[in-house]
């Protein structure tokens, strides 16, 4: 095939992406450069089997040690497939920025719409948090210490919140000179994880002394003192074994990544469907690899479980590996933890960009900068959250179980809202179908996010009421006394896409006449 044949289907297919756009009410203002790899990049990043797989390993290995890995972490990783499957489903039918609130709005109504907003965004929030503190602990205590020298015991809040902020910032200025820029680097960290990944698992398995499977499947409790007292002790096997699914679904989790940037990306209806569920399913089996090659190498798996938030460090550091090459694995992984957070921030600007598009926040935050194409003002309204968000909470753990409670049940909410939508008010689907399977999937998805918020509340997480109870209280408040009459929602039906048309020409006109002048 030609180059001139291969650039006139891009540009048919870029045609049709605009025109499912103005569609569903929209005008194309955001850049569309990521292509296939790249949508699947920036949720395989935002992933990062590097982050949640090391920095949160303790929450499984502390609470049922190798049987969370061996057993736990296959049942997180079939639940994770499932959701992500449903989501896939009706990010085919609606490719649109902020992908969760505008499904939901379809399917179950624009009060549904406007609470799954809600808790995308502080579930997008607590992720992008819980990331750039696991980057400055893990920039502490694998480089500041040992390749650098720098005593940081006495390090405390202060600090910690200057460095956040210092990340933060850094990583909005990625984001804010544009999706070329983001994409590049999320392309790279995908091929870092995959490296870094397969590194460490040579590294433990070339020394292993004695190959001891029944490791994965032998369950012991370790909840309490036998875990490092990440967890408080409990007597309840069932128990430990839950809370060690924390340590699955918290990695598992932020592949809404793809369909936040479905405006941005060619060919939306497969490449979201696509780069979501491949996303879950290569960090689910790397991460599974990786993980399960930790519990191999533990000289004394009972003795490891001890350390709790230690025991991966106190793992790599245990076995004399080379200067050079132990820091370089350091560096690698600081590097991955880090880029999960920037692309986190490309995730939450994307979401408060639609929600403010629509008029659920204030309209400044929906300005598209006119040089870069990027959500400027939401991009910064992110990392003002992220920041604000670790001054409440400063605890990684808490952080989080917060994550993966609210960011899953903001992905149950259009999955349920599907199941009763399809095949009444939902006709019209995507390339990417689940047939048969679409309603147990969704069934799945419900009381998978029940058990994972009762799971998610347990000591010593137990802030996150708090946060669930406010949240809960602010949302009914504020629907019932304010945005049930002001907040419309997105256009939904052919008179109110319509009634949109004249809109929709003057923004990309507008958008057109920035680019000619740049």
């Amino acid at each position: 095939m030609t180059e001139s044949n291969i650039d006139a289907i891009e540009h048919r297919i870029l045609e049709e992406d605009v025109h499912t756009l103005h569609k569903m009410g929209y005008a194309q203002e955001l850049a569309r450069n990521m292509h296939a790899f790249s949508n699947f990049a920036i949720s395989f990043s935002i992933i990062c089997i590097l982050a949640g797989g090391i920095t949160s390993f303790q929450l499984g290995f502390s609470a049922a040690g190798g049987f969370a890995i061996g057993v736990g972490w296959l049942v997180g990783a079939v639940f994770a497939l499932i959701v992500s499957a449903s989501m896939a489903q009706i990010a085919s039918a609606y490719p649109t920025a902020g992908g969760l609130y505008h499904w939901a709005s379809i399917l179950g109504g624009r009060g549904w719409g406007w609470a799954t907003a809600w808790i995308n965004m502080l579930g997008l929030v607590f992720v992008v948090a819980s990331v750039d503190v696991g980057v400055y602990l893990l920039t502490q205590s694998l480089i500041l210490g040992p390749i650098l020298g720098i005593d940081t015991t006495d390090w405390g809040f202060w600090p910690q919140t200057i460095a956040v902020t210092l990340i933060a910032v850094s990583q909005g200025l990625f984001n804010h000179f544009g999706i070329r820029l983001t994409t590049r680097i999320t392309d790279f960290s995908g091929y870092l994880i995959f490296v870094v990944a397969i590194a460490l698992i040579a590294t433990m398995l070339t020394h292993v002394d004695h190959f001891d499977f029944s490791r994965l499947y032998t369950f012991a409790n370790t909840t309490g003192a036998a875990g490092g007292d990440v967890f408080p002790e409990t007597k309840s096997g069932l128990m430990a074994f839950c809370l060690g699914l924390l340590l699955t679904l918290y990695t598992l989790t932020c592949f809404d990544a793809s369909a936040h940037t479905s405006e941005e990306t060619v060919d939306a209806k497969r490449s979201v469907p696509k780069g979501m569920i491949n996303a879950v399913f290569w960090a689910a089996l790397f991460g599974y690899a990786m993980t399960a090659a930790f519990v191999l190498a533990m000289p004394d798996p009972a003795a490891s479980a001890k350390q709790g938030a230690n025991v991966f460090f106190d793992l790599l550091g245990g076995l004399g590996l080379p200067n050079w090459y132990r820091d370089t694995l350091y560096l690698a992984i600081v590097v991955a933890n880090y880029v999960c957070a920037l692309a986190g921030i490309t995730s939450t600007s994307r979401m408060i960009f639609a929600f403010a598009r629509d008029g659920g926040l204030p309209s400044v935050l929906r300005h598209v900068s006119d040089t870069h194409r990027v959500p400027s003002a939401a991009i910064w309204t992110a990392v003002v959250l992220t920041i604000a968000a670790t001054l409440y909470s400063p605890a990684f753990a808490a952080l989080a179980a917060g994550c993966a409670v609210f960011l899953y049940v903001s992905y149950a909410m259009p999955v349920i809202a599907g199941a009763f939508a399809e095949g009444k008010t939902w006709t019209e689907f995507g390339p990417f179908r689940l047939g048969v399977l679409s309603k147990p999937f969704a069934v799945i998805t419900a009381l998978g996010v029940l058990v994972l918020i009762f799971i998610g509340i347990q000591p010593p997480n137990d802030i996150l009421i708090n946060y669930a109870v406010g949240a809960l209280v602010l949302l009914v408040a504020g629907w019932f006394l304010v945005e049930r009459k002001r907040f419309q929602g997105p256009p939904i039906g052919d008179k109110a896409v319509a009634a949109k048309h004249d809109e929709i020409v003057a923004e990309e006109a507008a958008v057109h006449e920035a680019i000619h002048v740049d």
